[in-house]
């Protein structure tokens, strides 16, 4: 964004964008996510646009927009729930448009009411995606084009999903300390316990019934940035290692008790 544009250039520009994406063929919805949605933007922020459809989606057809930059295939970023999108230039605006499949969208909601969900591997997530992201979404984002469910957070979703994710962050830490620490490799270790921290956030966050959409205010929102100091003074020494790990260990447990209390109240 420009430093010249205002408010009011931004949301002209927003109705522009949803009216052109709403009009592709197959898309019923449109919706402003990011740092745009939650009013947080910096005038360097990209635009993080979301297209729902139904029954089959054509990427080559955000050609027509006349926005240059890279469109990518459905599954095109690994499959599952984050399922493709296109990175592209609207003048001098960065573009994301993200692939929606509303099939697959109301299957992840009727699972997470149930309080099932699956993590999934994406580029740049250091503990992976829970299927619920895209639930999260739904609750966050903001629908400039047709109309979309609002879902609560589900009570059953609070339960099992601050128990897994809880249960995640203990185990990696243990298999660090005998895999890892003991053997004095402390690039696997350090990175096995920013691991264990954003899995114990999403266990925090879950307890209270927060959507999280990705990992970059995470571990603050958890009240976890104590792991920084505890990582600050690392050294190929197993015993040290082992120390770190220990320490990872007692906060991650401190933490998840009180998370465990909130799940059930």
């Amino acid at each position: 964004m420009r430093p010249d544009v205002d408010d009011s250039d931004n949301e002209a520009f927003a109705a522009e964008a949803a009216d052109r994406l709403a009009a592709l063929p197959g898309v019923l919805a449109v919706t402003l996510g990011g740092s745009r949605a939650a009013g947080t933007a910096r005038p360097d922020s990209d635009w993080d646009f979301a297209v729902y459809y139904r029954g089959g989606f054509d990427p080559a057809s955000l050609r027509a927009l006349g926005w240059p930059g890279e469109i990518f295939p459905i599954g095109g970023w690994g499959g599952g729930v984050f399922n493709g999108g296109a990175w592209l230039r609207a003048d001098d605006r960065r573009v994301d448009v993200h692939y929606r499949d509303l099939d697959d969208v109301e299957h992840q909601l009727a699972e997470a009411q149930a309080g099932r969900f699956g993590i999934e591997r994406l580029l740049f997530y250091l503990a992976g995606i829970p299927t619920y992201i895209v639930i999260a979404e739904l609750a966050l984002h903001r629908v400039l084009r047709g109309h979309l469910t609002r879902p609560d957070y589900p009570a059953a979703l609070r339960e099992t999903a601050s128990r897994r994710w809880l249960g995640d962050a203990l185990a990696t830490l243990d298999y660090a300390r005998t895999a890892h620490a003991a053997r004095g490799h402390l690039a696997d270790t350090a990175g096995a316990v920013a691991v264990a921290a954003c899995q114990a956030a999403h266990a925090v966050l879950a307890s209270r019934g927060e959507w999280v959409i990705n990992e970059k205010t995470l571990i603050d929102r958890a009240g976890l940035r104590a792991i920084d100091g505890i990582l600050a003074d690392l050294g190929p020494d197993p015993v040290r290692l082992t120390a770190v790990v220990e320490q990872a260990e007692a906060l991650i447990a401190d933490i998840g008790a009180a998370a465990s209390c909130g799940s059930r109240d």
